[in-house]
This record gives structure tokens, C-alpha cells and sequence, in this order.
């Protein structure tokens, strides 16, 4: 990682308070360039508080976005931080209407051209979106990454239908903990306990609202971009990774929308592309934007519209494994998208493909996989972590039914989505589908490539609840994830079926499973010509460069835990997956604060009732100014359960003041199941 010494600008660094118009303040740390000219703003807005929970990361881009000649705003959102007000829903119509406008004073200040851009990852770069899609006058370019363009089924809350189990409670629970940290008294001052005081008065777990809305209907079509490509009219610079679970937000974006528009997809995790966290490689990041503000924002020709419409990297086969430092692969360009150079193609489930001891004859397979099937699925959003990818799927696999094709004569390389058509009979009213793709070696071992997950009950669209009629046959289509991938002559590809994947999604009640009918099922593989890259020229990216670092202190914690840890009770037939969200450290910043936060995830089913699941999620954060003697302390706990008709969601939540209980309330909340 490369830090510069000196930038093209000296850089100067306030913190402002930036009015609302109904008076409210939101709290702001501005980076900007020392100039006589005005120059354009950058904005990052965001509700996980600049104080102390992006500080460091803030520190890498923001300062060096200002050396460059920019203006680089970070800007807690209301009820966030040590901005006034109260939280809202997440990502809602106060969060938007607040952020455009910010977007406005922005571009009123005297130091500012009047142009300005939005950045962001995940939370930040749905939020550039919306916000874009409002359309404010100033705002001219923006860049998302690892951003959802769909509230609903390309977020952290619903999955082909089905309830996405390993994230949305415990995204909530998250949510609920990060929400409840006080303002800082330093920069409040002593008024800090009553806003604290109003702020957890005023929450409620999002949990509620979104498993009260289980199908696609008005709640998630409301700002959702998906809905209307076409009311965004800044350029999008849309970058994801493969390993994340939001690259296919990317190709939607580089194919709907009408304003100009690139798409970036790597290798990489839930992470910028700069920060080297695997899998790698990492990438000039900040150069790379730098080259999409200069050309939107100050009219200079970088080039960047002359790249390829989409540069993604090609992903080689390798081993399983949970974590890699650099994946094996290539950088690749389209110039369009969808692109000329990919094509579909159909492999029949009874012919090209075939499953282990059937024959053609043979009219429907019965699929029925324990409740644990899934337990290997790894990490739903990957971070960078040593056990966030899939393991060897071969214990998977045996869970499932599958179909294999035989060995490969010569490379197939796919770039796009999978498609999978399946005849299916259910004797139950609902039930789920779960597909697979897997690249088997020589030597047996089975490496995911990508996966999909239909509820039965979304088979005509997420925004329709069909049960099924017990006993009937109809057709289905299961839409698998993007991906880049090589598979190398000799290898197999597997397509694997199951009806149970704990805990990414949760079990419909019944166990029954389903039946395929192979004779009249195909695979839909994007597959990319062998020749495509002759002729173009290579795709390259500087190195990664950032500001220099923050200078935190980091206190490791007194006990190493595993980030992902499976249990099986044999006798009881259960199984538990545990799920460590952080490192559990403590963080000593500049300004003196201390922060520590740790997080525990834990599923659990019984392998032969669905109804034997649920999730539980533990936050305890403390933050200390040993100055002043000011010592807090955030403790939450979430837990939904289930039988055949209902959901029941408790959550606890504990504030402490010094040691002393300051605020104390629980939820309980029993929400029909009317789709999951």
C-alpha cells in the first residue's frame, strides 16, 4: 500500500455543522484542498458515526481525496453520531430527503463549484443511488460499490423469495446496537444524556417492519432504483466483487441505465478494492475514482468512457478453500452489456447433465436434504475474513441431488447469471428450491461457483404469493448469481439441488421437499467464447494508494475466537453454527475515545424439522473517555423463533452509564408467516 508524502494541494480539515431545513444540524468532517478556486464536493453519508466508527477508514480516502483537488465531506445522518434528531427507517424517506439536502448546501458554499459527487459502500452506495435518483440538480457523478439496486431481493432481507435468515435478524440486531451508542459529549457537550435518553426512546427493531412485508410489495418498491433506472441521470460508476453478494446489482446497472455508466467487478469480498483483504488482488482504487470525478466533475478527458462498458475478472479454478489472498484469474472486458461474446447454453438435466442412479427413464427424482443443509454455504457478505468462503461442497453435495456433466473435452468459461428450468412436483403448499453450481475435479473435490434460491411460493414473482397445489406439476425458474469463472478441461460441472440451505435461508415449514422431473429440467450456462480477448488490449489498474493511516491504537482481545465455528449435538440430532461479526477489539483514537464493540451470531436447527430453527444475535459496545470520565456501555439481544404459522421476534436492550442501568426495554413481536 502505497501513502504519499505530499499531494498536488495543501489540505485543511473542519468539522460543520450543515442545516436541515426543518433546523435540525447533522454532524460533518469536511476535508478540502487550500485553493483560492472553488473546487467540487465529494459526499459520504452515512449513519455509523464518524467519531469513531469509520474514523479510520474515513482517514484513508477523504484526505486524500482533498489533496487532489476536492472538497471531501463525511456526513453522519439524522439520529447518527453526534448529528441532532431522532433514526429513522433505514435507508428511508427522512435518511433521502436529508441527504439531498446536503447535496444542495454542498454546492452553495463558497468553496464549491456548485458540482458535486456521491460515493459509498454498501449502506453509502444504496444511498448515492436513491439520492440520485431524485435527481438534485448539483449532483453529477456517483460511485457505488458493494450496493444493492433492490431493496427486497438484491439486499440484506429477502432471497428468491425466501427469508434470508443468516442476515436479516441479525442485520436488525446489528442495527439496533449501532443505533443505541450515545452522541459524544466532547462534541455535544453536557446535553449528551438527554439526546441519548430521546434517541432510545425512539427505536424499534427494524426486524418488525421487515418481516411484516414478505413479499415485493409497495414498502420495498418505494425509492428502490430497480423500479426506474431512468430517474438517475448522474454517471454511475457501479464496482462490486464476485465474493460479494451484491455483483449483480452491477450488471443490472451497466445494462438499465440510461446515464453514462461503468461496471468494475473483481475478486474481492464486502470491502473497497483497495483495502487488500482477500480475496485479492487489490487494486488503485482511489486513482481509479479520482479518474471518474475529474472527468464528471472538472470537464478533463481521463478516458474513463472509453473503457469497456464492463471490466470484471475472470476467476480460475482452484482448490476449495474458506479464504484465498489473491484468486487466481484475469481482467476481461465488454464492450457492451450484455455482451456479443456470451452466449446460452442449454444443458438438459437427463442428457448433458445426469445424476447418479437414475436413467433417462426415470420420471421425477425425489429431492428432500436435512435441515443443516447449508451449514458450509460460508459467509452470506464476505469481509475479508479467514473463514468467509464455502469449504469443499462435497459434504453439500451429499445432502443433495446432483447432476453432473461428464469431464470437460476443453475450457468452458461462463461470465453472467445462470439459469436453471425445472419441472417440479410438491405435495406440500410451500417449499423452496436451492440450487448449486460446482466445479469438480479430477480428484473429487467440489468448489461453489455460484448458487440460487427460489421460494415456491415467489415461482410467478416476488411481488406474488402462489402457495402450490399439493400433488401438482409445474414448471420453475431459479436465477443463480452472477459469477466469472473458468472451468479447466477435465474438470466436471455439478449442478446440486436441495430443498433445505440453513442458514441462508429459512426452512418453509414443511420438510417434504420436492421432485424434478430431469427429462423436461435444463441448466442455462453465459458462456463466454475462448477468443473473446484477442484483439483487446489488457486491462490494468495502478496500484493501491491511501492517505496515510488514522493512528489507532489496537487492543487485541484477552481470548482468540473462531469466526465461524459448527457444532453438532448427535444426539439431539442439532446443529449450531456460530458467527463472530468483528475482531472484538478495542480502538484507541486520536482524540482519545475508546471503542469496542463485540458481536455473536448463532443459528441453529434440528436436521429433521424446520421448525426447529432459529437465530440469536449478541452486541455489547463500549465507548470510554477516560478524561472525563465518561464510560457507556450498549448491550442488545435479538432472537426470532418460528412454528408452522408465525414468527416471534424478542429483543432485549440494555443502556449502562458508568456501570448503572440508564434505559431498559424489551419487544416482543408474533408476525404471520404469509410467504417465508
Amino acid at each position: 500500500m502505497r501513502h504519499p508524502t505530499s499531494y498536488p494541494y495543501p489540505i485543511t480539515r473542519e468539522d460543520v455543522r450543515v442545516p436541515l431545513p426543518g433546523g435540525e444540524l447533522l454532524y460533518a468532517r469536511i476535508w478540502r484542498p487550500v485553493t483560492a478556486e472553488p473546487v467540487p464536493a465529494l459526499l459520504e453519508y452515512l449513519p455509523f458515526r464518524l467519531g469513531d466508527g469509520t474514523a479510520p477508514r474515513d482517514a484513508e480516502r477523504h484526505p486524500w481525496y482533498a489533496g487532489h483537488g476536492y472538497a471531501s465531506a463525511r456526513v453522519d445522518v439524522r439520529g447518527h453520531g453526534n448529528s441532532e434528531g431522532l433514526p429513522g427507517d433505514p435507508v428511508g424517506e427522512q435518511e433521502l430527503a436529508d441527504g439531498v439536502a446536503v447535496v444542495e448546501w454542498l454546492a452553495e458554499q463558497p468553496w464549491c463549484s456548485g458540482r458535486v459527487g456521491m460515493f459509498g459502500i454498501s449502506w453509502g452506495g444504496v444511498n448515492s443511488l436513491q439520492i440520485a435518483a431524485r435527481a438534485p440538480e448539483p449532483l453529477k457523478a456517483v460511485v457505488t460499490v458493494c450496493a444493492a439496486d433492490d431493496r427486497y431481493d438484491n439486499d440484506r432481507h429477502y432471497l428468491g423469495g425466501s427469508l434470508l435468515a443468516v442476515d436479516l435478524p441479525a442485520w436488525s440486531a446489528a442495527l439496533l446496537a449501532l443505533a443505541a451508542r450515545p452522541p459524544d459529549p466532547r462534541y455535544v457537550g453536557d446535553g449528551w444524556r438527554r439526546v441519548w435518553l430521546e434517541r432510545l426512546g425512539a427505536l424499534d427493531p427494524a426486524v418488525h417492519t421487515w418481516l411484516a412485508h414478505q413479499s415485493r410489495d409497495d414498502y420495498w418498491r418505494r425509492d428502490c432504483v430497480r423500479e426506474d433506472y431512468g430517474a438517475i441521470r448522474a454517471a454511475v460508476l457501479a464496482v462490486g466483487g464476485w465474493a460479494d453478494p451484491h455483483r449483480d446489482a452491477v450488471l443490472r446497472l451497466v445494462e438499465h441505465l440510461t446515464a453514462p455508466v461503468r461496471g468494475i467487478i473483481g475478486p474481492w469480498p464486502h470491502q473497497y478494492p483497495d483495502q487488500g483483504l482477500p480475496p485479492g488482488p487489490s487494486i488503485g482504487f482511489l486513482q481509479e475514482t479520482l479518474r471518474w470525478w475529474d472527468h464528471w466533475l472538472k470537464d478533463r478527458d481521463t478516458g474513463v468512457m472509453a473503457e469497456p462498458a464492463l471490466r470484471s475478472w475472470m476467476n480460475e479454478s482452484v482448490p476449495p478453500a474458506t479464504g484465498y489472498a489473491n484468486r487466481p484469474g484475469r481482467w476481461i472486458g465488454e464492450e457492451s452489456w450484455p455482451s456479443p461474446d456470451v452466449r446460452e447454453v442449454h444443458y438438459d438435466l437427463d442428457g448433458a447433465l445426469r445424476t447418479a442412479g437414475t436413467t433417462a427413464g426415470d420420471r421425477f427424482v425425489r429431492v428432500r436434504s436435512p435441515q443443516h443443509t447449508g451449514v458450509d454455504a460460508g459467509r452470506y457478505r464476505p469481509l475479508g475474513g479467514a473463514a468467509d468462503l464455502p469449504p469443499d461442497q462435497r459434504e453439500e453435495d451429499g445432502r443433495s441431488v446432483c447432476f453432473d456433466s461428464t469431464p470437460l473435452p476443453e475450457p468452458v468459461e461462463i461470465l453472467g447469471r445462470a439459469a436453471l428450468r425445472l419441472r417440479l412436483r410438491c405435495d406440500t403448499r410451500r417449499g423452496q428450491v436451492a440450487a448449486r453450481l460446482c466445479d469438480v475435479a479430477p480428484d473429487g473435490s467440489s468448489a461453489l461457483v455460484t448458487r440460487g434460491v427460489l421460494a415456491l411460493t415467489a415461482r410467478h414473482g416476488p411481488d406474488r404469493v402462489a402457495d402450490w397445489e399439493p400433488g401438482a406439476v409445474a414448471e420453475v425458474e431459479v436465477q443463480l448469481a452472477g459469477i466469472a469463472h473458468a472451468f479447466p478441461a477435465g474438470h466436471r460441472i455439478r449442478l446440486a439441488l436441495s430443498s433445505a440451505y440453513w442458514p441462508w435461508v429459512w426452512p418453509q415449514p414443511e420438510a417434504a421437499g420436492f421432485e424434478v422431473d430431469p427429462g423436461h429440467s435444463s441448466l442455462t450456462l453465459p458462456v463466454r467464447h475462448l477468443a473473446a480477448d484477442i484483439g483487446s488490449p489488457p486491462i490494468a489498474f495502478e496500484p493501491p494508494e491511501q492517505a496515510a493511516a488514522l493512528g489507532v491504537e489496537h487492543v487485541e482481545p484477552l481470548t482468540a475466537r473462531p469466526e465461524r465455528l459448527a457444532v453438532h449435538d448427535v444426539a439431539n440430532g442439532e446443529w449450531r453454527l456460530e458467527v463472530r461479526p468483528g475482531s472484538g477489539e478495542a480502538l484507541g483514537l486520536p482524540d482519545g475515545l475508546v471503542y469496542e464493540e463485540h458481536g455473536m451470531e448463532a443459528y441453529r436447527i434440528l436436521a429433521d424439522d424446520p421448525l426447529g430453527a432459529g437465530t440469536r444475535s449478541d452486541w455489547t459496545i463500549r465507548l470510554e473517555r477516560p478524561d472525563i470520565g465518561w464510560d457507556v456501555t450498549v448491550r442488545t439481544r435479538s432472537e426470532i423463533t418460528c412454528d408452522a404459522t408465525h414468527f416471534t421476534a424478542r429483543d432485549h436492550l440494555r443502556a449502562l452509564e458508568g456501570g448503572d442501568v440508564l434505559f431498559e426495554r424489551d419487544w416482543e413481536r408474533r408476525i404471520p408467516r404469509t410467504a417465508c
